[in-house]
């Protein structure tokens, strides 16, 4: 679950940068937007990885 909660934390963290893309057009925000949400695929092919791990160890 720890996991699960970095997750949750990082799209958390990518809100306000989000709303000021979309709303306000700010270009610098919506290139961390990018960069946070290639770190969340990142963080969830590791995750993906972590349980086929485990399902396999079973």
């Amino acid at each position: 679950m720890e996991r699960f909660n970095e997750v949750k934390n990082l799209v958390a963290s990518l809100e306000e940068d989000f709303g000021k893309f979309y709303d306000k057009g700010n270009k610098a925000a919506g290139t961390r937007v990018r960069v946070g949400m290639q770190a969340l695929k990142n963080l969830a092919q590791d995750i993906r990885k972590e349980v086929q791990e485990k399902k396999n160890a079973e």
